[in-house]
């Protein structure tokens, strides 16, 4: 199975409306080079998280656009506001204590039913590759629609496993390759997959001698650039640092891939990210003010003229 032309999708929770507007772009920028269809254009799609969400529902069929209207519609199911939280945070403090996460994930796998069904992992309309991290083997998993151990699982539940960020979300537990999970968010393995996609496309069945073979566009979701000064990094315990390091986490490991793949595969490696403004980082904040942000950024981002000669590039070499 050849797998030359890499997507791949980072996580970012509300922000991958973001990714859905900027694939949008690359759609219509194919269309006008006379290749339409972003699907048919990758032999392989990579996410992770909220990227495992977009890659997935690409993968049956859904365009950018659709995407991006599950996110303004079901955003507040996915991330109810303090009013749920505070209700459901009670129902859960004595089964779960003072710390249990900020969402039960009700609401997250309504989305995800609905959105997916019963379609299966390997009934994927294009090879996907989706992290997630296990707990309880202390191991990444990596859930492929192209293994056959992997084919019958419930779609909707790789993406849950793949989006349960800690301290945002319970751990999803399922039955993988025999054994029993705990899955965490594949942000924790690579917030950006684009290494593990590269990795993959270089196995010895995989037909592809070179990463310099490779035409990898790895799409972002918006990147934190909040400072955390000096003295918090020195001063902060446990409890301080508890929800901020999974974003240092998560930024970490997506900057590093971004280096990577980069040298990896040169020309042929398109990157499509930016900075975002303090205060629309947050990986819930699914108010109309915020929103309304990460949209005007991610317009912003497509009127550069350095993006706009990306996606001229991109789709002359899909």
């Amino acid at each position: 199975m050849k797998m030359r032309r890499i997507l791949s999708l980072d996580g970012g929770g509300i922000r991958g409306l973001v990714t859905c507007l900027w694939l949008a772009a690359v759609e219509d920028a194919l269309a006008k080079a006379g290749k339409p269809g972003l699907l048919k254009r990758f032999d392989l799609v990579a996410g992770s998280s909220t990227g495992a969400l977009v890659a997935c529902a690409l993968a049956i069929g859904l365009g950018p656009a659709q995407i991006a209207a599950l996110y303004r519609d079901q955003r507040h199911l996915i991330f109810p506001g303090i009013a749920g939280r505070l209700w459901s945070r009670a129902g859960r403090t004595l089964s779960q204590g003072i710390s249990a996460p900020r969402y039960d994930g009700k609401g997250l796998d309504k989305v995800l039913k609905k959105t997916f069904g019963d379609t299966t992992l390997g009934q994927a309309r294009v090879p996907v590759l989706v992290t997630s991290y296990d707990t309880i083997g202390r191991e990444p998993v990596l859930f492929k629609s192209f293994k056959p151990e992997h084919a019958d699982l419930p779609m909707w539940e790789v993406c849950r496993a793949s989006a349960s960020a800690p301290t945002y979300f319970p751990a999803h537990g399922m039955t993988v390759e025999g054994r029993r999970r705990a899955l965490i968010d594949g942000g924790l393995v690579a917030n950006n997959p684009t290494a593990c996609a590269i990795a993959e496309a270089l196995r010895k069945d995989a037909r592809v001698d070179n990463a310099h073979d490779l035409v990898v566009l790895s799409v972002g979701s918006g990147e934190r650039n909040r400072p955390i000064d000096l003295k918090s990094a020195q001063e902060w315990g446990a409890l301080e640092w508890a929800v901020p390091i999974i974003d240092v986490l998560f930024d970490g490991n997506t900057d590093s891939v971004d280096y990577i793949a980069r040298h990896l595969v040169g020309d042929g490696y398109f990157r499509m990210q930016t900075d975002l403004v303090i205060g629309l980082d947050d990986l819930d904040d699914v108010s109309s003010t915020n929103i309304a942000a990460l949209e005007i950024v991610a317009r912003n981002y497509l009127e550069r003229d350095d993006t706009r000669r990306l996606l001229v590039d991109l789709a002359q070499r899909l």
